[in-house]
């Protein structure tokens, strides 16, 4: 599957599907979508970057919505842990699930200079890891695939 986050695409449709895909999820799942949790993925998906947890409540706070960091780290727990959004480990930081639909591996492409993250799917049983793992008896329960580099506008610029 095409990774999202680089290329133009329609942003509007784009947060609206994501949204829509949250809600019915929540309710799918009889999860509490609080205005903090909602506020909270919507500056994920504003732009396809990374965002700190301080960036976040920073907003928040200008919002009224808190302004303690337990308001945006709890927010983001919620989110990932129900496949909203995902921690971009190399960043200490958070980006939107492209895909909150279904269950995946996701792979981000990591700007290094603008934070933009594009996530692409991969499929770890088909690859090597997956083959060591079987070879080896070993059980994958989690991957984390990060690849650091230059989106597309940032390698022009620097071109």
């Amino acid at each position: 599957m095409k990774p999202i986050g680089f290329e133009t695409h329609d942003h509007l449709g784009c947060v609206a599907d994501t949204m829509q895909a949250a809600e019915t999820r929540c309710a799918e799942k009889k999860l509490h979508f609080t205005p903090v949790r909602r506020r909270v993925l919507e500056l994920l998906l504003e732009k396809h970057r990374a965002l700190g947890a301080y960036d976040i409540l920073e907003t928040l706070a200008a919002e009224g919505l808190g302004s303690q960091p337990p308001v945006a780290y709890r927010a983001l727990d919620f989110l990932v842990q129900n496949g909203f959004a995902h921690r971009i480990e190399a960043l200490n930081a958070y980006t939107a699930c492209t895909r909150p639909d279904h269950d995946h591996v996701p792979a981000f492409l990591v700007c290094r200079q603008c934070r933009a993250v594009a996530e692409a799917e991969t499929e770890i049983t088909r690859g090597s890891l997956g083959r060591a793992a079987r070879e080896t008896g070993f059980v994958i329960e989690q991957v984390m695939i990060e690849a650091k580099g230059l989106c597309p506008d940032c390698a022009r610029a620097e071109a």
